[in-house]
C-alpha cells in the first residue's frame, strides 16, 4: 500500500517534532466506540512505519507522551520481526503497556511472510493477547488462517505462496490497490485505459477526517494516499482549514478530476500512459505522480520524495523476487 523497504534511510522522527504533533492531535483524536481504553482500526492513535519496533526506545517514549496527553485508544502496528523468543516478546509488550499502550495490531500477510518467520508472528499474537486481551488485533485473519491451515514454519517466498494457495488466496482478503501493489501485483488484476478513470474525483479522499497519517517528516497524509502531503502537521491549524490551491497544481487537479491531472502531466511534462493500462484510478494517479517527481521538483505537495524512489526499480509488472 505504501513503499516500505529496508533501503529507506533511518530518518526517525525527532522527539521535539513528535511532541509538537501529538500535542496538536490530542485535541482531535476520537476514541474507540467501546471507550478510550479500547482500540479499533479507524479510531484512536496508532504508531506504525515501516516498522516501529526497529527503534523500540523511541516507540516507548512516543507511547509515554501520548499517554501523558491523554490520547485515547493508543495501539502499535508490527510485523513481529522482533519476537525472537518468549521472554523478548513478553518484556517488550509489558513495557509498552506500562508506558500507556492500550493495544497491539499484528500484521499478517504473504509479503511479511517472505521475511519474517511465521513462528514470530504467532508469538506476537499469543503474547499480545496475554498482555492486551481483546485489544490485540490481527490484520488480516484470512491470511493467519491460511498459514495455520498449512502449519507453516519459517519464511515463504511469494511465488511459493501462490503455488500453495493460488491467486485467489489473497484475492479473498482485503488488498488495497495502492502504492507498490499497483506495480508488483498488477498481473493479477484486470486493467483499463487511462480515460476510464478521468471522471474520478479525489476530494472526499483528500479531505476525510478519519484514518489519516502523519509521517516521520511531519507530512500530513490524507487517508491512504502515500506520496501526497496536505502540509506540515507541526502546524496542524494551517492544514485543517480551507486551502488556496492556486500554487498546488496537483492537489487542484485531483480536486477537479483525474482527467485534469493526466492533462497536466501529459501536456506539460511529457507523461506517457502505461501500454497495458491501470488497475484503478489510484494506480493512474500514482503513476502520474511518480512521473512528475522524476521530471520536476516544483510540486511541494508530492512528499516525501523517498516514497516515489522506493516504489519499484522499473515499470514492469513482474513480482520482485528477493
Amino acid at each position: 500500500m505504501y513503499a516500505c523497504s529496508p533501503r529507506w534511510r533511518a530518518d526517525w522522527i525527532g522527539e521535539k517534532d513528535l511532541e509538537r504533533i501529538l500535542t496538536q492531535l490530542s485535541e482531535t483524536i476520537q476514541p474507540s466506540r467501546l471507550g478510550a481504553r479500547y482500540v479499533g482500526l479507524n479510531h484512536g492513535l496508532h504508531f506504525t512505519g515501516g516498522e516501529p519496533f526497529l527503534n523500540f526506545e523511541l516507540l516507548v517514549r512516543a507511547v509515554e507522551k501520548a499517554h501523558e496527553l491523554r490520547i485515547p485508544s493508543i495501539f502499535v502496528e508490527t510485523n513481529s520481526f522482533w519476537c525472537i523468543n518468549d521472554r523478548e516478546a513478553m518484556d517488550r509488550l509489558e513495557r509498552l503497556r506500562n508506558a500507556g499502550l492500550h493495544g497491539l495490531l499484528v500484521s499478517v500477510n504473504p509479503f511479511i511472510l517472505e521475511e519474517v518467520p511465521f513462528e514470530r508472528t504467532e508469538r506476537a499474537i499469543n503474547f499480545g493477547r496475554k498482555v492486551f486481551g481483546s485489544n490485540a488485533m490481527v490484520y488480516q485473519e484470512t491470511f493467519l488462517n491460511q498459514f495455520r491451515s498449512h502449519q507453516l514454519k519459517g519464511t515463504l517466498q511469494f511465488e511459493r505462496y501462490l503455488q500453495l494457495f493460488g491467486p485467489d488466496g489473497f484475492s479473498r482478503a482485503e488488498l488495497l490497490p495502492l502504492g507498490r501493489a499497483n506495480y508488483e501485483l498488477a498481473r493479477f488484476y484486470e486493467k483499463h485505459p487511462a480515460d476510464e478513470f478521468f471522471g474520478v474525483k479525489c476530494v472526499e479522499s483528500l479531505t476525510r477526517q478519519w484514518h489519516v497519517h502523519v509521517d516521520n517528516y511531519g507530512n500530513y497524509l490524507p487517508g491512504y494516499c502515500g506520496g501526497i502531503s496536505l502540509g506540515d502537521a507541526r502546524e496542524l491549524s494551517s492544514v485543517c482549514t480551507e486551502r488556496d490551491l492556486e500554487g498546488l497544481r496537483v492537489l487542484g487537479a485531483l480536486a477537479t478530476g483525474l482527467g485534469e491531472l493526466y492533462k497536466l502531466a501529459r501536456e506539460d511534462f511529457g507523461y506517457s500512459p502505461l501500454a497495458d493500462g491501470y488497475v484503478s484510478g489510484c494506480h493512474l494517479c500514482l503513476d502520474i505522480r511518480r512521473h512528475l517527481v522524476h521530471e520536476t521538483d516544483q510540486f511541494e505537495e508530492l512528499e516525501p520524495k523517498e516514497f516515489y524512489a522506493q516504489l519499484h526499480s522499473g515499470r514492469s509488472n513482474s513480482v520482485e523476487s528477493r
